[in-house]
């Protein structure tokens, strides 16, 4: 009888489990706070959906992804981002593309998708790519041409353009709004400004030059 029992909780189980993760979908921004007044309701998990009657080609285009991004900033890089925002047909369906380009020397900065893996492809160039695992340890490599590497989901990771030529890459990723977390423009960057005691004791700094780096203004390379 016990068995019965036992067998019957883990089907239970099983089932609440199943119903759990089929109807909980994945987040597409940062949070979604419940309300109860629908009127004040500003944004759904996603995009409101048009009516299919009304949907055409230009829902699922984009025009222009064969010309460079302007890289004349401090990082030497260019993230041309097309995500639901530019193609309103990529609600839902949980991709997006970037086009990065690199002068010689730039860097796309240690960064996180909190959304999406991404996988990129160099085109042209040659690119110093890696990221950090959970457990603090480094994963790099070197590309060329039609080299592919993977980024997984919420790792720290970056590129940077180690040639002395121009380069340009092309990544996928899989959320209709992967996020962008850019590290240091969020620590040394962030509105309203961290206390200082807590970043000079975080990256064991002095408080002076944390100070400093608060001071700066950090560029955003994504367009």
């Amino acid at each position: 009888m016990k068995s019965v029992h036992f067998h019957a909780a883990f089907v239970l189980l099983a089932l609440a489990f199943t119903f759990a993760s089929s109807f909980d979908p994945s987040p597409l921004q940062d949070f979604c706070v419940a309300i109860n007044d629908t009127k004040t309701g500003v944004f759904v998990n996603g995009k409101f959906c048009k009516d299919p009657k009304l949907v055409t080609a230009e829902d699922f285009s984009f025009s222009g992804l064969n010309k460079p991004g302007n890289t004349s900033n401090q990082l030497g890089s260019k993230v041309t981002l097309i995500n639901v925002q530019k193609i309103p047909g990529l609600n839902t369906l949980g991709i997006s593309l970037a086009r990065v380009d690199y002068v010689p020397y730039g860097l796309n900065p240690p960064h996180i998708h909190p959304r999406a893996t991404e996988i990129l492809t160099l085109v042209q160039g040659t690119l110093y790519v890696g990221f950090v695992t959970s457990d603090n340890r480094f994963i790099t490599k070197v590309l060329y041409p039609g080299d592919v590497f993977v980024f997984p989901i919420g790792l720290i990771h970056f590129q940077f353009n180690i040639g002395n030529t121009n380069a340009l890459a092309f990544s996928g990723l899989s959320s209709q709004n992967p996020g962008l977390i850019s590290i240091a423009k969020a620590v040394f960057g962030s509105d309203p400004a961290i206390n200082p005691d807590v970043l000079a004791k975080a990256f064991q700094l002095d408080k002076y030059i944390v100070k400093q780096l608060q001071s700066r203004s950090w560029p955003s390379n994504v367009e």
